[in-house]
């Protein structure tokens, strides 16, 4: 999970926000399918070197979305039926990601349309391996 899921405890968003955030982009990105099992809060606290709490936070959170399920005495698991995004939440996350993105590009010393090429190349890479994986072809 530690190569899918990264915190940066520089950023101005609280950890427990970036776990929520990273595990929710997942499993709408269904790198978590549905029904997956998903790492006991020590153990992911661990990997991530964070406080268990943190972590416990946002476990609690995407169960209360609708995210994640847990099973007395089975774990926490993707849920079945993930509500998708709401319209807000999208927005916010999007604007999120696009001051991180444009402070990383203005750091970097990218011009704009540097930065606008980057960020569609990186779509359509994205793009390109969800059809492929909707019609089962392997990378």
């Amino acid at each position: 999970m530690r190569e899918l899921l990264r915190v940066d405890p520089k950023d101005a968003i609280p950890i427990w926000r970036q776990i929520e955030e990273g595990l929710h982009r997942l499993v709408l990105s269904r790198k978590l399918a549905p029904g997956a099992v998903v790492p006991s809060v020590r153990d992911l606290a661990r990997d991530l070197r964070v406080n268990p709490a943190t972590v416990a936070k946002a476990y609690q959170r995407l169960v209360e979305a609708g995210v994640l399920s847990t099973r007395r005495g089975e774990g926490t698991f993707v849920a079945e039926d993930t509500p998708p995004l709401r319209v807000r939440d999208r927005k916010i996350l999007l604007q999120d990601g696009a001051l991180r993105y444009a402070s990383l590009s203005i750091g970097a010393g990218a011009s704009s349309a540097e930065a606008e090429e980057s960020l569609r190349k990186a779509w359509a890479s994205l793009a390109h391996h969800d059809t492929r994986q909707e019609h089962g072809e392997k990378r």
